[in-house]
Order: structure tokens, then C-alpha cells, then sequence
């Protein structure tokens, strides 16, 4: 459409809805918050109906799109709201004016818009108030701000035209007070806290431990006698379906594996024989791996290792030096390596932590505790020589790199210090597992990414590790690790925690579009940023950046692949760290290690031939500082890519949020196998019944060969007359509203339910009395499930508690609390005691306090 047009639709949107779109011949399309595209035609569209859109595009072949094959031109991008981002915000408006764009801002508040607008004011920026007629027009090449206070979820920008909404809300003067994550405090392991990053949506195959594979079909509202609750539905084959409460959501799991050999998965039939059969020969067959886990165990305290020396005065001191603050998971996973490398074995540690979330310093701790006990470190990775070299600088610490970019001389002199003991820290790449490389006493290999590494790579690895610690660091952790490490062949340290005042990559997935690119690269300018714009193929780079440089004439470009000589690559690092170069036109040299926190816009070309960790490694390059950061991931225009890489693009736009990096291995696991952990018999296991209940057997498996008990939670149902959901009025996106149910579900204490308090009322504003009910609820449960209580029913005025075994000491203990008659124990099978609501009582508050008292007495009993 024209300009009109697209000022038409910007201002409508200022209101929160969109009741005229950008079209071409009778077709449109929207594209919603999640970036999904849905065709519909301009003529079901002709009445004034109000269709809440975030971003536009125009349908290039409206004959293709019959055949399902329509190609689309990216001229729009959604922008997440602000949520009270004050120096984001200012940042993002004070780059889009001095780009000439028309700046609509949504407020949630008038105190808001009047506090936002005096400060855009006094910085010499243009505002108006938007009287829902027409939009003003810049002045000069500046652009001007409008302003409206009305309800939204996010906004959008138009490239092309120059019209940018954005979102302001943040729930009135409201802070957000907790920081804490529910996630992080439920999850009882490594194991069990990537789990929970499973995502759950609407088509997905899930597993229920009783039931069998099913498929989620999203979440109902059910009114059973009289009581109104959200209930996740779930087909199995046959047409049976199965009603699970939300709080049970736990219960439930997203089914990894691939699938039969045509890569269907077979739904099980609800109380069929099929599902008991599978589930009995996978647990057999993890009882027969379990024996040869115990054997790895035993295997490895047997090996000698290095008892490294505990950390003295100068370990203290070199911490110190750390000029971050170190995240509750850095500080746990520093803790578990020291522990591990004091231990008279040797040491075999994953550190999974995301992409930017403090790897690097746990295994500098590492390596510097291994030096002050007299053993050398060999770091194989890429680009951290500068890293480890500046924080060591002070202290008496010799750190030296061996690449193909030394010289032969200065290889061998490094060789020569290496085999006498005169450099304690080696740092490299595929070089160090060369022949020719010894060493005096190595004590220490860290591994970063060792996707990097093949078969036959990873076998010289460990020839020359025998006896030495192992620290591997990755983001996204290879199916046979992931494996390995959550079934306890290795240890396992997660960083789930983001640093401080980084944000997510806003991350776009495209075809190839001039117009979006090059403004995408004006825009990282404007704001005095630096751009990598990655093309994997030395063959035509240099002509990719002369067209940009042609395009952006005042923009400074520069060119880097691996075939360059060193001396030639060492200058192109050095003037892009001082700010010289502004675009970096480069392979995928960049991939990790490179930490330049002014570049904040990525630019990729053929994004499709990536693989999926490789991506999420590349997006990492960018958003290390405290700016909002760009990815671009694009393929050529009406190309036909492969599922597989369609499949890869949808998930690294999906997992754009920090933390991606645990989700995308799974994603991973479901696009190539779930991998064979000790043998091929085993993956046909993992498929039969899903990786997750497949895990969770091998696990109660080799306690069991240890002759260990293993832990049975027991489930405590509760059926009381409360109504209890999510309304969509309160939360309108579904996937949020199913995150906050799984987290709902894994509440186990009276602190794990503040949280969840704390968090719904920060990011959804106060919850109403039925969302509160979902809250006790759940905290009710997880109280009665820690008492050994099976079920709680309120009836006829009564409330029923059903404990495996009953304590007749502490229920006269709680009849001397109510009034006469109010508490009894009744025959039945099993028995059960009743307590009477005594007048007025709040349901939900009269049963949290008696569980109360039962903790009270059972915690007196046992001390």
C-alpha cells in the first residue's frame, strides 16, 4: 500500500486496534506477537470489526498463496513493551526522532504520559498528543513523538514509511520487587531444571506417567458442581480424552523422541495394555543400564586423580578481581567445581549456562586453583587468550595461545615452555590435540563447546586427559551430553540466571529484504553501535561488502574470514574493540568467544544452512551489554528450504528469551534423536515412552543399585467448592498463562507461593479472588502431598484429609484447638478424620491452617 495507507493503519493501532489493513488485491495478511503469518481476505474484513494485529505485511502472489506458497515482504517488526525501561525507552525514541520517524507511544497511566513527556521535552524532542484523527507531520528531517493513553501489548514499526508504536506500559507506578526465580527455587537438580524448560503448546505430544503418550490440545474452563476450573485436555487414540486439573500439571511431560521410523508418533490408548507393556520392558532395560552406570562410577573413583590444595589468600584475592557480581548460579557452580577438584578423583563437571551467563569466570576460578596447586591447564576453545590473559595479568600466572595464526618458530618455542613446566595455561583449538603437543603435569582440561569437536577429536581428547579434571562449558549441550550428564554419567552445573542488566536479542526470522537490512544497519549507527553481518563464504564476501559500503556510504566496513594471515585479522580485532569499524563483515570466526559489547546488531545470510546450537551461539555475539540487541536471521527470497531447517528457524526465533539455550538442546534432541546414551538398544526405549519418564526410571534405577530407597512423592488431591483459574481478562496469552500454571503446579513450601505471588502481580498487575484460589490452592496440595495426606474434599460443611497412615496424637492435638465435636476420626477405607468449618471460616485459609498445625506437630515429634 502507499504511505496514506500505512499512516492510516499506524495511527488506528495508536488506539489498540487496527480496523483497516495494508493490502494487495483481496488477500492480507497478520502477523500476530509470536510472528506466526495467517492469510485472510479483505472481504470477510469489510465491516467495521475491530482485529487486534501487531504486524503487517503484503502478500507479494496472491495465485501462489492458493497453492500454500505464497512469498511475504518483511516491511514490519513487533517491539516488545518497555514495561517501565525508562533508559531503554528514552534510548529507542531519541534514535527513531533523529531517524525522521513519526514515534506513537502507548501510556498505561496519565501520570505516566505526563512524566515521559516532560522528559522528552526537555531533551528537545517534539510531542504531541494523538486526538485519534490524524497524525502530525515531522518537522524537518527530525522525527516527532505522539502520545495516547490507552491499552496495548507491545508495538510495531514500520520500515519503510517510518512509523514506529511503542509500548510504555508497566502496570502504573508499580516496581518489580522480586527477583528471585520460581523456576530456579522448585527445581530439585540439573536434571530436572532443564526439564522444565520444555515448552508445552497446543499439538504437542506429551506424556502422562499413568495414561501414555497423548496430545495437548490446550486448556478448558469446566464447571463441575457448580466450581469453575481450568483443565488441561488431552486426546488419546481411540477419541478418549483426559480432563487433567492444571494444578496437576506436573504430572505431565512434553514427549521427546522421534517418533516410528516415519517420524509419527503413536497415540496410546487410555487404559490399554500397549502403554503398561512399554513402560515395563524400559524399566527392566534401565535396571540392566543402571549395573553398567554403578560400574562407570566405581571405575571413576578408582582412576587416581589431582586432590587439588583448598584455596588459599591469592584464590581469595583473584575472585576478587571480578568486576561483575556474581549470579547465584555462578556462585553454585563455582562451589561444585571446587568441591569436585578437591576430591582425590577425577573431576568430570558440564557447566550448562546459557550464551553470555558467566561460564568463562567459573572455569578462569578453575584454572587459576589448579595453577596455585603447581598443575598446568589446557583450555581448548576459541578467542578466550584475551580474556584469560587480561585477568591474569597481576598475578604469577604465565598464559600462552597456540594457533594456526603463530608462527611455526613460535609455536615451537610455546611447545618447548609447555614440556619443561614453564607455562602453566595453554590455550587452543583442534592444535592442542596434536602429536607434537606434551605436557609436564597437565591437572586441568576445560572444553568450551564441544559441539566444536568430532569423534575422532574427542577420542585424542581423552588420551591426553587421563587422570586430569574435565570442565566442559556449553550453552547448548549435544544430545549424547545432555543425555550423559542427566543421567548422571557426568555432573552437571546450571547458570540459569541472566547477568543484571542484560536483555533478550529481539530476534526476526526473513527472507532476504534490502529495505529491512540496510535500515536495520542505519538504525545500529544512529545509535553510535557496531554490526556483525555474517557471509559464511569467503568466495563473494568481499563483494557483500562493497554493496553495503555502496548502500551506507557513511558507514565504515571491514571484512574477516579465517583464510586472512594474522597479522591482517589481529588489526581488523583491534579496530573494531577501539569503535573504528562500524559493519564487520565476517564468517563464522565470530562464533564464540568474541565479547564486543558495542555490537549490538547480527545480520546473517542463508540463516537456513546453520544448525540450531550454532545460531543461538552466533546470536550470543550480540546483546552483552545493557542495550536492546538485533538478530536478523534471513534466507534467500523464495527459496524452498528443508523441514529440518524451517524446523531450526522456528525454534530460534521462538527461543529468543534468556535461558533459550537449555530449550533449544532439547529442541534439538527432538529434531535429531534423542542420541544413543550406551547403546542402540536403549534409544528405542527413550522413543517407546519419551525421554523425560525414560530419564526419570534410570534415575529411581540406579538408586535402587546402590541400594538406596528412593523418594516417593505421594500426590495430594483436593476438591474443594472454590472456583480457581487463569481468567483470559487477566492474562489474554495462553503460553502465559500455561507457564504460570506449571510453575503453579511445582509450589512446595509457604515461600515457593509468595514468589508466585510476587510474580503474577508484578508482570499481570494484582490478581483477582480467583486467581488467588488457584495460589492456595496449589500451596494446599503441596502441603498435603509433604503430610502423606492423599486427598482433601470439602463436604456438606466438613472438610475430609485422607492420610496414608493416621497420627492419632496429632489429630487430638488439633481437636483441642476447635471446638467440641468439630474434629473426628471416621472408619473407612483407608480412614480419615473430618474437621467441621467453623463460622465464617475462609475455606482455602481454614485448611492451610490446619496442615499448618500438622507440620507444627510433625516437626515437634521428630526433633
Amino acid at each position: 500500500g502507499d504511505l496514506k495507507e500505512r499512516a492510516d493503519a499506524a495511527s488506528l493501532l495508536l488506539d489498540g486496534t487496527l480496523t483497516s489493513m495494508i493490502g494487495q488485491g483481496e488477500l492480507f495478511t497478520s502477523f500476530d506477537s509470536s510472528g506466526y503469518v495467517r492469510p485472510y481476505s479483505v472481504l470477510e474484513k469489510k465491516e467495521p470489526g475491530r482485529v487486534p494485529v501487531f504486524i503487517t505485511g503484503v502478500m507479494r502472489n496472491a495465485e501462489a498463496a492458493s497453492r500454500g506458497a505464497a512469498s511475504f515482504v518483511f516491511d514490519s517488526r513487533h517491539i516488545p513493551a518497555y514495561k517501565r525501561n525508562t533508559e531503554l525507552f528514552f534510548e529507542d525514541v531519541s534514535n527513531f526522532v533523529a531517524g525522521g520517524y513519526v514515534v506513537g507511544v502507548a501510556f498505561a497511566t496519565e501520570n505516566e504520559r505526563r512524566e515521559v513527556t516532560g522528559k522528552l521535552v526537555s531533551d528537545g524532542i517534539s510531542v504531541a498528543p494523538f486526538d485519534g484523527e490524524k497524525l502530525p507531520e515531522p518537522q524537518g528531517k527530525r522525527g516527532i513523538v505522539v502520545t495516547a493513553k490507552t491499552a496495548a501489548q507491545g508495538g510495531f514499526e514500520l520500515v519503510a514509511s517510518k512509523h514506529v508504536f511503542l509500548d510504555f506500559s508497566g502496570f502504573g507506578d508499580r516496581r518489580v520487587a522480586m527477583k528471585r526465580k520460581l523456576n530456579k527455587k522448585i527445581a530439585k537438580g540439573s536434571a530436572e531444571a532443564i526439564m522444565s524448560y520444555a515448552d508445552l503448546e497446543v499439538g504437542d505430544f506429551v506424556v502422562h506417567a499413568a495414561y501414555g503418550i497423548g496430545q495437548f490440545r490446550g486448556i478448558e474452563n469446566l464447571t463441575v458442581g457448580g466450581v469453575s476450573r481450568d483443565y488441561v485436555k488431552i486426546d488419546y487414540a481411540g477419541g478418549d480424552n483426559l480432563f487433567l486439573p492444571v494444578d496437576q500439571l506436573d504430572l505431565v511431560s512434553k514427549y521427546i523422541g522421534a517418533g516410528s521410523d516415519d517420524g509419527t508418533v503413536k497415540l496410546s490408548k487410555m487404559g490399554g495394555a500397549d502403554w503398561n507393556r512399554a513402560r515395563t520392558r524400559a524399566k527392566a532395560a534401565t535396571r540392566e543400564m543402571a549395573k553398567e552406570l554403578i560400574a562407570l562410577y566405581a571405575e571413576r573413583r578408582r582412576t587416581k586423580g589431582t586432590a587439588f590444595e583448598p584455596d588459599d589468600e591469592m584464590s581469595r584475592e583473584f575472585a576478587s578481581t571480578f568486576e561483575y557480581e556474581e549470579t547465584d548460579g555462578q556462585l553454585s557452580a563455582i562451589e561444585d567445581v571446587r568441591r569436585d577438584m578437591e576430591q582425590p578423583y577425577p573431576m568430570d563437571r558440564l557447566i550448562c549456562g546459557d550464551v553470555g551467563y558467566g561460564k568463562t569466570e567459573v572455569a578462569l576460578r578453575a584454572a587459576f586453583k589448579a595453577v596455585m596447586s603447581g598443575k598446568q591447564v589446557a583450555l581448548l576453545a576459541y578467542q578466550h587468550y584475551n580474556s584469560f590473559a587480561s585477568r591474569l595479568r597481576s598475578f604469577p600466572v604465565s598464559v600462552d595461545m597456540i594457533s594456526r595464526f603463530r608462527t611455526r618458530s613460535e609455536q615451537q618455542s610455546t611447545l618447548r615452555r609447555l614440556r619443561r613446566g614453564d607455562l602453566d595455561i595453554i590455550i587452543g583449538t583442534h592444535r592442542l590435540i596434536s602429536k607434537d603437543v606434551e605436557f609436564h603435569d597437565l591437572g586441568l582440561v576445560v572444553v568450551d563447546e564441544e559441539q566444536r569437536f568430532g569423534v575422532a577429536q574427542k577420542e585424542k581428547l581423552k588420551k591426553i586427559s587421563v587422570g586430569a579434571d574435565v570442565l566442559t562449558l556449553t550453552a547448548t549441550p549435544i544430545p549424547r551430553t545432555l543425555n550423559m550428564a542427566m543421567g548422571g554419567i557426568v555432573d552437571m552445573s546450571l547458570l540459569d540466571e541472566a547477568p543484571g542488566q542484560r536483555l533478550p536479542v529481539q530476534t526476526y526470522v526473513l527472507e532476504y529484504d534490502e529495505v529491512i537490512i540496510y535500515e536495520a544497519i542505519r538504525r545500529e549507527l544512529r545509535r553510535q553501535g557496531q554490526v556483525f553481518y555474517l557471509y559464511n563464504r569467503v568466495e563473494g564476501i568481499y563483494g557483500v561488502a562493497r554493496r553495503i559500503a555502496e548502500a551506507i556510504p557513511e558507514a565504515s566496513v571491514a571484512v574477516a574470514h579465517g583464510k586472512m594471515d594474522r597479522d591482517e585479522l589481529e588489526e581488523i580485532w583491534e579496530s573494531i574493540i577501539k569503535g573504528e569499524i562500524d559493519v564487520l563483515v565476517c564468517t563464522t570466526i565470530i562464533e564464540t568467544g568474541v565479547d564486543i559489547p558495542n555490537a549490538n546488531t547480527l545480520i546473517i545470510e542463508n540463516a537456513d544452512l546453520y544448525g540450531l546450537s550454532q545460531l543461538h551461539q552466533l546470536r550470543g555475539r550480540v546483546g552483552r551489554s545493557g542495550r536492546r540487541a538485533y538478530a536478523y536471521f534471513t534466507y534467500r527470497r523464495n527459496k524452498s528450504i528443508t523441514d529440518i531447517a524451517e524446523k531450526r528457524l522456528s525454534a530460534i526465533k521462538e527461543y529468543a528469551e534468556f535461558g533459550a539455550g537449555y530449550k533449544i538442546a532439547l529442541r534439538d534432541m527432538e529434531i535429531r534423536g534423542a542420541g544413543n546414551l550406551l547403546g542402540a538398544e536403549q534409544h528405542g526405549h527413550m522413543e517407546a515412552i519419551g525421554y523425560d519418564l525414560y530419564m526419570k526410571l534410570l534415575s529411581e534405577a540406579v538408586i535402587e543399585e546402590k541400594g538406596e530407597m528412593i523418594p516417593v512423592k505421594k500426590e495430594c488431591a483436593v476438591s474443594v467448592n472454590l472456583d480457581a483459574y487463569l481468567s483470559k481478562s487477566y492474562i489474554p496469552s495462553a503460553p502465559q498463562r500455561m507457564e504460570i500454571y506449571k510453575k503453579l503446579a511445582r509450589i512446595s513450601c509457604d515461600e515457593d507461593a509468595e514468589d508466585m505471588i510476587d510474580e503474577i502481580c508484578d508482570r499481570f498487575g494484582e490478581p483477582g479472588r480467583i486467581a488467588m484460589n488457584l495460589v492456595r490452592i496449589a500451596l494446599i496440595r503441596a502441603k498435603g502431598s509433604n503430610l502423606g495426606i492423599t486427598k482433601i474434599e470439602e463436604r456438606e460443611g466438613s472438610v475430609r484429609f485422607f492420610p496414608e497412615e493416621i497420627d492419632p496424637e496429632a489429630v487430638m492435638r488439633l481437636a483441642g484447638t476447635m471446638p467440641r465435636g468439630y474434629v473426628k476420626i471416621l472408619p473407612g477405607n483407608p480412614p480419615f478424620f473430618t474437621c467441621r468449618l467453623t463460622k465464617g471460616a475462609e475455606i482455602a485459609e481454614f485448611i492451610t491452617d490446619i496442615l499448618n498445625k500438622l507440620e507444627s506437630y510433625k516437626k515437634e515429634k521428630a526433633e
